[in-house]
């Protein structure tokens, strides 16, 4: 019988006991508040019940106990909620809201989330991971707006903030993330459109690194302003780590090639393998650091290694670290061999071998979401690198300053142009699964006049038409099908080795897949020029996939060209580091290598430019573009590279 006082219509969360007996009465006083008062308790047996605004909960003892219209109750212990509120078990903590939610639900809030200073939570997340929960626990789950007053009552003072770019901002919980000790963390990482939204972003929050290296009181380095802008985020390194591959070690370095040269005066052979086993363990030491996020230690190895102010030893560096390294080599044999050409050729691979390590250790996949505080902390890293480096190395000799500046420059240039890639890639991660924009983009590409784009581009491209035919029916297609960015990054590799694999193994493939890569972006440019002009709805969208397919095409020819070279991408970058001249002096070959690619490059333009029986020089041709060009050169880098099926 359901009393006109206590309307309850909801459906019941929780099935009634049949071995017990629910019945709802007239409530005396002292059991019953009017809306209009203050909470009440009300202790009935052992359990207290907890009374708001006319609604009863309902006592946990298989004897029964009130219901507030309907209200469910069982053998077990604990109080199940019903309406205005509810308490764990026999805690004495109560929370008060207006939705019903079950004992496990409040316990699992408790466990997997906690409050903190500067970090937010997307709604849409934690709604995600509760109906994940409701699933496994097979309960009825309420609603996002239920649920969004369960959990501010469950964590008091949430405040929630729409966050994110223009067009993609979302609604987030500021002050609370997910525990670091909770099975959820790892669902975020394999469910990537969960990922990367815990994001700490206040600036007044300055934590303290981990002091790991042994005989070093201070994490921060010698000369580090307090304003400087690097944030150190090592005291959260458990959180963060799960986003670093920290399972790489550093590769063997080779022994130092002397070349037939002899040694400096005062310089033994025990000097030349003490240094180059102070400079392995100096790089293991980096890495270590690196891998527990510890980046303003890097300057501080930097300063131990160089013997920066060794005769004014700061607390960062103690004097037994000083002490132990003049014994195993003494600074003044460490600065003559500084000069030794060698060595300053040893110290440059492995330089380029430690940066390529450090790069894939920090970001091991480009497309990986990775949270804003750790990309914001890599990209100010990378910013102090160079003056770091040079403010430890004051003391050494030029020519082994500028070869550790240019294998660090091109470290941090990696490091800036990876972290922007992967920042791309997440915007763009929302746009390829809006189903609404994927539409639009389709139908505005479909009233692109490719016809007359490929006509402009061929003057200066010379593609083959059914190459970038295939090209744009499979883009259309890739589009159509809704795939993932992933997808898409499987679709510009096959892009890639399909166009160069007639150049595989030849040394003109360096000259080839930089080609490419500027007939890419050219021809993309004539297809956002033409969305310009139509004033496409989705340009925005077009506009930003642009500029991360260029980006990741980049990515693509630097690991190819660097593979075909047989050196590491760090190394391919660095040799177009802005060096003086004075450093193509150290290396010998260097001449050579230049001469070589002069060589090269007179018969790639000869390819770009002329018939194979032209004899027109390049000067006579006009510079306007014929009506119809013949666009069948068989040795175009666009011709027979995705042949017809």
């Amino acid at each position: 019988i359901r009393s006109s006082t206590y309307p309850y219509t909801e459906t019941p969360l929780y099935t009634q006991n049949t071995g017990a007996s629910y019945y709802e009465s007239q409530a005396t006083p002292a059991q019953v508040t009017t809306p209009a008062t203050s909470q009440t308790v009300a202790s009935t047996g052992s359990v207290p019940m907890y009374v708001s605004g006319g609604q009863i909960i309902a006592n946990p003892s298989g004897g029964g106990g009130g219901g507030g219209g309907g209200g469910g109750g069982g053998s077990g212990t604990g109080t199940y909620v019903i309406q205005g509120g509810y308490m764990l078990g026999s805690s004495s903590q109560s929370y008060s809201h207006t939705t019903r939610a079950s004992p496990a639900t409040v316990q699992w809030l408790l466990e997997n989330y906690e409050t903190a200073e500067g970090v937010s939570l997307p709604r849409s997340t934690l709604y995600c991971h509760y109906l994940l929960h409701c699933q496994e626990q097979k309960l009825e789950p309420v609603n996002a707006a239920s649920f969004g007053k369960l959990i501010r009552s469950v964590f008091m003072g949430l405040r929630t903030r729409r966050l994110g770019t223009r067009g993609n901002s979302k609604y987030h919980y500021y002050g609370l993330r997910i525990k670091a000790n909770s099975p959820l963390l790892r669902l975020m990482e394999d469910q990537q459109h969960l990922a990367m939204r815990q994001q700490p972003f206040s600036q007044k929050q300055r934590l303290k690194p981990i002091q790991k290296m042994e005989g070093m009181t201070n994490g921060a380095a010698v000369g580090q302003q307090p304003g400087s802008g690097l944030s150190d985020i090592s005291a959260q390194v458990q959180q963060y780590q799960q986003f670093l591959d920290a399972s790489r070690t550093l590769s063997e370095f080779s022994e130092i090639d002397l070349q037939g040269k002899p040694l400096p005066d005062g310089i033994g052979a025990e000097d030349v393998k003490a240094f180059q086993l102070l400079y392995r363990e100096h790089c293991e030491a980096i890495v270590d650091v690196m891998i527990n996020l510890q980046f303003t230690l890097v300057e501080t190895l930097w300063k131990t290694f160089w013997r920066y102010n060794l005769n004014q030893p700061s607390e960062a560096t103690p004097i037994a670290v000083h002490d132990e390294a003049e014994k195993r080599l003494p600074k003044n044999c460490l600065v003559i061999l500084s000069k030794y050409e060698p060595v300053l050729k040893w110290t440059k691979d492995c330089d380029n071998m430690l940066y390529q390590g450090l790069v894939e250790i920090l970001i091991p996949d480009v497309l990986r979401p990775i949270p804003s505080a750790l990309t914001q902390a890599i990209r100010n890293f990378a910013k102090s690198l160079e003056s770091w480096l040079t403010n430890a190395m004051m003391n050494i000799p030029e020519e082994m300053v500028r070869v550790k500046v240019a294998a660090a420059s091109a470290f941090a240039q990696t490091l800036r142009r990876y972290t922007s890639l992967n920042h791309l890639a997440q915007a763009a991660r929302a746009v390829l699964q809006n189903t609404a924009q994927i539409n639009q983009m389709l139908s505005d590409l479909n009233r692109v006049d490719f016809a007359n784009v490929q006509e402009q581009a061929s003057w200066v491209c010379r593609c083959e038409d059914r190459v970038v035919q295939r090209l744009e029916q499979d883009f259309k297609l890739t589009l159509q099908q809704q795939n993932s960015l992933e997808q898409w990054a499987v679709w510009l590799d096959g892009v890639v080795t399909q166009v160069l694999k007639p150049h595989q193994g030849s040394s003109s493939f360096p000259k080839a897949a930089k080609l490419f890569l500027l007939k890419w972006s050219f021809y993309s440019s004539m297809v956002i020029r033409d969305l310009t002009l139509r004033s496409a709805a989705s340009f925005g969208s077009f506009h930003l996939i642009r500029l991360l397919y260029d980006e990741y095409m980049y990515y693509l020819i630097e690991h190819r060209v660097a593979q075909a070279k047989g050196e590491t991408p760090i190394a391919v970058m660095g040799e177009f580091a802005n060096l003086t001249s004075s450093l193509n002096s150290l290396d010998p070959d260097k001449d050579e290598e230049e001469e070589e690619e002069e060589e090269s490059d007179d018969e790639m333009q000869q390819e770009i430019s002329l018939n194979s029986n032209d004899s027109t020089s390049l000067t006579a041709e006009p510079l306007e573009p014929p009506s119809k060009l013949s666009r069948t050169d068989s040795r175009g880098i666009f011709v027979q590279a995705l042949p017809s099926s």
